[in-house]
């Protein structure tokens, strides 16, 4: 059975790298609008309800427009890239490892993680649910990202003002992905969350620091990263490192594409004090490569079909 399947914002930084995650997928036809119609409210409107599945690589206000354009008596699904619908009643959280993969597959409106949030709540998220983590925590997030989450703007900007070493933002704390965040961990106050860009195109390291000698009760470093390694055994996307001492982790300028997300739980010596770090793609799982994910999910596929992921 071929799906067809229509990239609504194909020229974006997500939609191109989507696109060519599923050209050589015999699976899927993609319908195309020239560059004259990309824009053209009835040709989207077609498009729309052609498509069995949408995917919308949009600003937060088009996206909306988009579903909105949709026929709901008619056959077609949604894939939202935007933050538009993260937590919004009636769509589910295109996170397949938190919510399960039956869930994405059967829904018909599916919202895909913001990729910062796709960090933090890999790593936060499962750990609040065993009860290792306190909900009622005041939790904070550094995070440093290559500069394509930022869009066509900001990758103007970046290749045109070489000399930009760091650059961080959101400094009104006021960041969109804020909402997301508590929300799907389950939390009782919004994250402090302190992102940045470097000079990389693409990959991104977040990381919670906790003060886990600070918390009621008795936790470890250790007992965290084995609670993580059981929640993702036998997953093909999440990788949980061991404990073998490690004296730096980077991102490269000149990282390949990749869908895998690498989870990291680092102690002291006494193991009351850690720091939970997530490696993954900006444009892979946090975005572009969640995408298919979900895609091959609603179309009743291999999860991982088509997905650039780690060689073991």
């Amino acid at each position: 059975m071929t799906h067809k399947i229509f990239i609504d914002g194909a020229a974006g930084t997500t939609g191109l790298e989507i696109a060519d995650r599923l050209a050589e997928r015999s699976e899927f036809e993609l319908l195309r609008l020239d560059d004259a119609k990309r824009k053209d409210p009835a040709a989207r409107r077609e498009a729309l309800n052609e498509a069995d599945i949408a995917i919308l690589c949009l600003p937060d206000d088009a996206a909306r427009e988009a579903v909105e354009m949709i026929d709901t008596s008619g056959g077609t699904r949604v894939i939202d890239a935007s933050s538009a619908h993260r937590t919004s009643e009636g769509w589910c959280y295109g996170f397949p490892e938190l919510i399960g993969s039956e869930r994405v597959a059967d829904a018909r409106r599916v919202s895909n993680p913001g990729c910062y949030p796709t960090g933090f709540l890999a790593l936060v998220a499962p750990l609040v649910r065993a009860g290792l983590l306190p909900a009622d925590w005041p939790y904070t997030v550094n995070a440093v990202s290559g500069y394509s989450g930022g869009g066509s703007m900001l990758i103007k900007r970046m290749i045109e003002e070489p000399n930009i070493a760091f650059r961080t933002y959101a400094l009104d704390l006021a960041h969109k992905h804020l909402p997301e965040m508590q929300a799907h961990a389950k939390l009782e106050h919004p994250v402090l969350f302190a992102p940045s860009v470097v000079p990389a195109y693409r990959g991104m390291i977040v990381e919670v620091p906790l003060h886990l000698g600070a918390m009621d009760g008795e936790r470890h470093a250790d007992d965290l990263r084995t609670a993580l390694a059981e929640f993702y055994a036998g997953s093909d996307v999440v990788a949980v490192h061991d404990a073998t001492p490690v004296s730096e982790l980077l991102l490269d300028t000149d990282a390949a594409p990749s869908d895998g997300l690498e989870l990291f739980v680092f102690g002291n010596e006494g193991g009351w004090n850690a720091r939970l770090i997530a490696r993954l793609d900006n444009l892979g799982k946090g975005a572009s490569g969640a995408a298919v994910q979900n895609l091959n999910l609603m179309c009743g596929l291999p999860e991982t079909a088509g997905l650039i992921l780690p060689k073991n």
